[in-house]
Protein backbone atom coordinates (compact mmCIF):
# COMPACT_ATOMS: atom_id res chain seq x y z
CA UNK A 1 0.00 0.00 0.00
CA UNK A 2 1.33 3.42 -0.96
CA UNK A 3 1.65 5.72 2.02
CA UNK A 4 2.90 9.25 2.62
CA UNK A 5 3.22 10.55 6.17
CA UNK A 6 3.99 14.18 6.99
CA UNK A 7 5.57 15.36 10.21
CA UNK A 8 7.17 18.48 11.65
CA UNK A 9 4.21 20.81 11.88
CA UNK A 10 3.40 22.85 14.93
CA UNK A 11 3.10 26.33 16.36
CA UNK A 12 5.79 28.87 15.51
CA UNK A 13 6.11 32.62 15.90
CA UNK A 14 6.36 34.93 12.88
CA UNK A 15 9.92 34.94 11.59
CA UNK A 16 10.58 31.45 12.90
CA UNK A 17 11.40 28.25 11.05
CA UNK A 18 10.09 24.71 10.69
CA UNK A 19 11.15 21.71 8.66
CA UNK A 20 8.46 19.41 7.39
CA UNK A 21 9.27 15.81 6.50
CA UNK A 22 7.43 13.40 4.25
CA UNK A 23 8.15 9.70 4.65
CA UNK A 24 7.08 7.53 1.73
CA UNK A 25 6.52 3.78 1.60
CA UNK A 26 5.09 1.29 -0.84
CA UNK A 27 6.89 2.64 -3.91
CA UNK A 28 10.28 3.90 -5.04
CA UNK A 29 10.70 7.63 -4.59
CA UNK A 30 13.07 7.81 -7.57
CA UNK A 31 10.13 7.39 -9.93
CA UNK A 32 8.03 10.23 -8.50
CA UNK A 33 8.02 13.97 -8.32
CA UNK A 34 7.18 15.32 -4.87
CA UNK A 35 5.03 18.31 -4.17
CA UNK A 36 4.09 20.21 -1.06
CA UNK A 37 0.64 21.76 -0.95
CA UNK A 38 -1.18 23.70 1.70
CA UNK A 39 -4.73 24.59 2.57
CA UNK A 40 -5.13 27.74 4.67
CA UNK A 41 -8.28 28.19 6.74
CA UNK A 42 -11.28 28.95 4.52
CA UNK A 43 -9.23 28.73 1.34
CA UNK A 44 -8.59 26.22 -1.42
CA UNK A 45 -5.62 23.91 -1.51
CA UNK A 46 -2.66 25.46 -3.30
CA UNK A 47 0.73 24.35 -4.53
CA UNK A 48 3.71 25.45 -2.43
CA UNK A 49 6.68 23.68 -3.97
CA UNK A 50 7.67 20.74 -6.13
CA UNK A 51 10.87 18.82 -6.86
CA UNK A 52 11.59 16.58 -9.84
CA UNK A 53 12.60 12.94 -9.61
CA UNK A 54 16.10 13.08 -11.11
CA UNK A 55 17.27 16.40 -12.54
CA UNK A 56 16.95 18.44 -9.34
CA UNK A 57 14.54 20.98 -10.77
CA UNK A 58 12.48 22.79 -8.16
CA UNK A 59 9.41 24.96 -8.34
CA UNK A 60 7.94 27.41 -5.85
CA UNK A 61 4.90 29.58 -5.62
CA UNK A 62 5.82 33.26 -5.60
CA UNK A 63 4.78 33.86 -2.01
CA UNK A 64 7.41 31.45 -0.60
CA UNK A 65 10.37 32.06 -2.93
CA UNK A 66 13.48 32.85 -0.94
CA UNK A 67 11.95 31.53 2.27
CA UNK A 68 11.12 27.86 1.61
CA UNK A 69 13.40 25.13 0.27
CA UNK A 70 12.28 21.73 -0.97
CA UNK A 71 14.62 18.75 -1.00
CA UNK A 72 14.58 14.98 -1.19
CA UNK A 73 16.72 12.07 -0.03
CA UNK A 74 15.72 9.19 -2.27
CA UNK A 75 17.74 6.57 -0.40
CA UNK A 76 15.71 7.36 2.70
CA UNK A 77 12.43 7.67 0.78
CA UNK A 78 11.99 11.05 2.41
CA UNK A 79 11.25 14.56 1.19
CA UNK A 80 11.53 17.81 3.11
CA UNK A 81 10.27 21.34 3.14
CA UNK A 82 12.43 23.81 5.05
CA UNK A 83 10.38 26.87 5.94
CA UNK A 84 12.13 30.03 7.12
CA UNK A 85 10.92 33.54 7.88
CA UNK A 86 7.43 32.24 8.46
CA UNK A 87 4.51 34.61 8.21
CA UNK A 88 0.99 34.37 9.64
CA UNK A 89 -0.33 33.85 6.12
CA UNK A 90 1.68 30.62 5.94
CA UNK A 91 -0.71 29.09 8.46
CA UNK A 92 -2.29 26.04 6.85
CA UNK A 93 -2.50 22.30 6.77
CA UNK A 94 0.47 21.19 4.70
CA UNK A 95 0.24 18.09 2.52
CA UNK A 96 2.92 16.03 0.86
CA UNK A 97 1.98 14.57 -2.51
CA UNK A 98 3.60 12.34 -5.13
CA UNK A 99 3.11 12.17 -8.87
CA UNK A 100 4.47 9.70 -11.40
CA UNK A 101 7.53 11.18 -13.06
CA UNK A 102 6.69 9.97 -16.56
CA UNK A 103 3.48 11.99 -16.56
CA UNK A 104 4.87 15.14 -14.93
CA UNK A 105 4.02 18.42 -16.61
CA UNK A 106 6.12 21.19 -15.11
CA UNK A 107 3.64 23.82 -16.23
CA UNK A 108 0.98 22.25 -14.03
CA UNK A 109 3.08 21.41 -10.98
CA UNK A 110 0.99 23.56 -8.64
CA UNK A 111 -2.34 21.92 -9.46
CA UNK A 112 -3.47 19.32 -6.92
CA UNK A 113 -5.04 17.25 -9.68
CA UNK A 114 -1.63 16.42 -11.14
CA UNK A 115 -0.63 14.39 -8.08
CA UNK A 116 -1.48 10.73 -7.58
CA UNK A 117 -0.91 10.10 -3.86
CA UNK A 118 -1.43 12.28 -0.81
CA UNK A 119 -0.53 12.32 2.84
CA UNK A 120 -3.02 13.23 5.54
CA UNK A 121 -1.41 16.59 6.28
CA UNK A 122 0.31 18.34 9.16
CA UNK A 123 -0.84 21.62 10.68
CA UNK A 124 1.45 24.64 10.68
CA UNK A 125 0.31 27.62 12.74
CA UNK A 126 2.25 30.87 12.59
CA UNK A 127 1.14 33.20 15.35
CA UNK A 128 2.50 35.34 18.15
Amino acid sequence: QVQLVESGGGLVQPGGSLRLSCALSGFTLDDYVIGWFRQPPWKEREGVSCISSTDGSTYYTDSVKGRFTISRHNAKNTAYLQMNSLKPEDTAVYYCAAGQAWAFDSAAWSLPGTMDYWGKGTLVTVSS
